[in-house]
């Protein structure tokens, strides 16, 4: 079977770099931050052009802390995309916040500026734009949604770290933004991590406080935060990872063109569109399916492996559907749902055989 995603690949490629950078935290004793992850959070912010970069357990819990700094309270409505993994609608919903879902455009899958402009009322805070399967939201027209309203925007590059818009890079748009490191992700660990990334000195002492249980000096709390630390070891993985981060990006947008060239001339088989003025990470290389089931069929014949990003939007799940609120109903997200496949993708996949099983 052909891996989904080929870590072990990776991890053969840089054997060497990441036993080495291993090594060096397993002998310090110095497990949980530390200078590692102080160099992590320098190289991060000099890769994508933030001000401050503040690590953190996840990219989850990178969300519930923005949304901490922004001082979301119960009530408080924030719109999202409808159609995305879960962790932006739910880390608004567990802060007593009350997410709004946006529909999505048809091509590119990203929000749609035009429904977060319908779903904006006196209670809106703010905007979560999610840069899904590795490209940039549309943030010059979510930009001016915001500045118009007076709203906040967190950049959710959960599965963009790398990306750009017009030569920007990703986890610079959002007032506040953040990132993944899930292990499966264009820049992944061996485990769990996230950062937060912002140009404002306020939001970054905040988040670094409240990542660390509301302390700044030890035994002295000023909020009410949570455990929200990096460890080394993450740390050591991800400066080495990071360093080989352009050379990945790179075949990845090579892999993703044998794909186009494949699916071109495939009717009823439409790949995810790039927006013009956007780079993508290509997290997943995502495409919609006219009759999914029968190409489902076609691949477990091939023994090619697939995911469903996603199958359901948000709205509809159980823990929000009780008086869930969308743009008339989205229809988009939920004609995308029925549609969209994911298949095997890294900068390590042999795209070309997959093509090939399918031929």
């Amino acid at each position: 079977m052909i891996p989904f995603v080929n870590l072990t690949a990776q991890r053969d490629a840089y054997r060497k770099e990441l036993e080495t950078a291993e090594k060096r935290v397993l002998d310090s004793g110095c497990y949980i931050g530390g200078p590692e992850v102080r160099a992590l959070e320098e190289e991060l912010s000099c890769y994508c052009g933030a001000a401050q970069t503040i690590t953190c357990g996840s990219g989850t819990q990178a969300l519930e802390l923005a949304l901490m700094v922004f001082g979301l309270e119960p009530g408080d409505q924030v719109i999202v995309p409808n159609f995305t993994f879960i962790a932006p609608a739910e880390c608004v919903q567990k802060l007593g916040g009350v997410p709004v879902f946006a529909d999505i455009d048809k091509r590119t899958l990203q929000i749609d500026p035009e429904s977060v402009e319908r779903l904006v009322r006196t209670n809106t805070k703010g905007i979560i734009a999610v840069n899904l399967f590795g490209q940039c939201a549309p943030y010059e027209k979510l930009r001016e949604i915001a500045d118009k309203n007076g709203l906040w925007i967190l950049e959710d590059s959960a599965q963009a770290f790398g990306a750009t818009q017009n030569g920007k890079k990703a986890c610079t748009f959002g007032d506040i933004s953040i990132t993944s490191f899930y292990p499966s992700k264009p820049l992944g660990c061996y485990g769990d991590g996230g950062a937060i990334f912002t140009s404002n000195p306020e939001y970054a002492e905040k988040a670094r406080l409240l990542a660390n249980h509301g302390s700044s000096e030890r035994y002295r709390h000023i909020e009410i935060g949570v455990n929200g630390r990096l460890d080394a070891l993450q740390a050591a993985v991800l400066r080495v990872k990071l360093r080989h981060l352009d050379e990945e990006l790179e075949r990845r947008q090579q892999n993703a063109k044998v794909y186009d060239q494949f699916f071109k001339d495939i009717p009823g088989l439409t790949p995810q569109v790039i927006a013009g003025g956007n780079t993508s990470t290509y997290a997943q290389y995502t495409l919609m399916a006219e009759n999914r089931s029968d190409f489902i069929k076609r691949l477990n014949q091939a023994e090619i492996p697939y995911c469903i990003h996603y199958p359901s939007p948000l709205h509809a799940q159980p823990c929000f559907s009780a008086g869930a609120t969308t743009d008339s109903g989205c229809p988009v997200t939920k004609k995308t749902c029925s549609q969209v496949l994911s298949l095997p993708f890294c900068a390590f996949t042999d795209v070309q055989a997959v093509v090939d099983r399918l031929k």
